[in-house]
Order: C-alpha cells, then structure tokens, then sequence
C-alpha cells in the first residue's frame, strides 16, 4: 500500500485524498439523513439541503409555514433547491474524482479526462437535486400544518421544559394519528420527562406553547 501510495505523481495523490474525504463525507452524510429520518418518521429534506451540512440536519418537527410564519421559515422552506451547498460540492466531487480516478489508465489524455469527469461531477450533482426535490413533493403532500392542528393535541415531555417560559424543552404529540417532536415552552412551572400535556398555542412552526394536562389555570 505504502509502495502504491509513493508511486503515485503528486496530482494523483491530490485526487485521491479529496475523493476518499468526500466519499466519507458523503456515507456520513447518507447515514446521518436516513437515521434523522428513521427517528421521526418522515424525511427532513429541506434542512438536508441548506448551505452547510446540516448542524441543521435538522429539526424534524419543521413545518410548511402557514400565512402567518416568518419570511425566514419560508425561505428556508423553499431554500432546498439551492445550487451552491456544501452536500452539492461533496456530491461534485465524488462524481468528479472517481471518474477522473477510473479513467486514469483508459483515457490519456488529460484535458479529455477531465472534461469527462466534470460532465460526470455536474450530472451527480443534478441527479441528487432531482431525487431530493421528487422526495420534498412526496413529504409536502403529507405535511401537517402546525398552525392549525396541534393546538388542544396531546401529549408528553420528551426533554424538561423550564418553568415561565425560561428554556426550551421537547415533547412528543399526536398530531392526526401521528406522533411528532416539537420544542416547547410552558408559562407555568417547570415540566419534567414524561409529564403528560396540552398544547396551548403555537408560538412558531417549530415551537409549541404547552401546560400540564392536570394543571389548573386561575
């Protein structure tokens, strides 16, 4: 392996160290994906597309925004198709680097190489946007809107809400037979795991304002 490596021209080896990154860089990025979408039940393909990888991967409880959601929550919501983000580069440079590797022996020329491995590069990129858009209008079609369905849902703490609106915490609810995750906020005292409870408002499509199902409100 060591004897390989050093006979390798410098260039080569240039080719060789970013495809192998960005081949880890993608397996990671499939995994992480797919386990984000095992855990919620749904594909997050939105946040999986956003300009860099996703310390956003995300918040599985994003929702289409209704008339009265940010611009922000809009944009992001449509931002999904977006040419230049860190996966489209990584997926260019897959394409790009093991067509080049490939064709090394079979194409001697290295303009001709290239030229190939970057139509390769370009293609993969455009394959991954088409896969990813075709899976966003599949989630879309079955996409809840916050906004009109989960205030009065049930549910329970998933992580300790702070008490007077002081933290986030998460809890789990059944919006339409399906249980979802939301952070959320209470205006009375601190609500710990598994405390069962009612949403009281929407306070954005991400952030539902909750009390205890037991709680009395004076």
């Amino acid at each position: 392996m060591t004897e390989w490596w050093n006979s390798l021209e410098p260039a080569m080896k240039v080719l060789w160290a970013v495809t192998l990154s960005a081949s880890l860089v993608f397996v990671i990025q499939t995994v992480m994906t797919f386990l984000g979408a095992a855990g919620d039940g749904d594909f997050d393909i939105n946040s999986d597309f956003d300009t860099d990888v996703p310390g956003d991967l995300s918040d599985p409880s994003a929702d289409v925004p209704a008339d009265g959601a940010s611009a922000h929550d809009a944009t992001h919501a449509g931002g999904g198709m977006n040419l230049l983000t860190f996966r489209n580069l990584v997926n260019f440079l897959l394409g790009f680097g093991w067509t080049a590797i490939l064709l090394e022996d079979g194409i001697p020329s290295v303009s001709l190489r290239l030229l190939i491995a970057t139509v390769v590069g370009v293609a993969l990129v455009a394959l991954v946007m088409l896969l990813f858009k075709w899976l966003t209008s599949m989630q879309e079609s079955g996409t809840i809107n916050v906004y009109k369905s989960a205030v009065d849902c049930q549910g329970t703490v998933y992580l300790t809400i702070p008490g007077e609106r002081a933290g986030e915490g998460k809890v789990q609810i059944t919006i339409n037979n399906a249980v979802r995750e939301y952070a959320a906020l209470t205006d009375g005292p601190a609500l710990k795991t598994g405390t069962r409870i009612r949403v009281v408002d929407v306070v954005s499509a991400s952030t539902l304002l909750v009390e205890e199902i037991n709680s009395v409100i004076i």
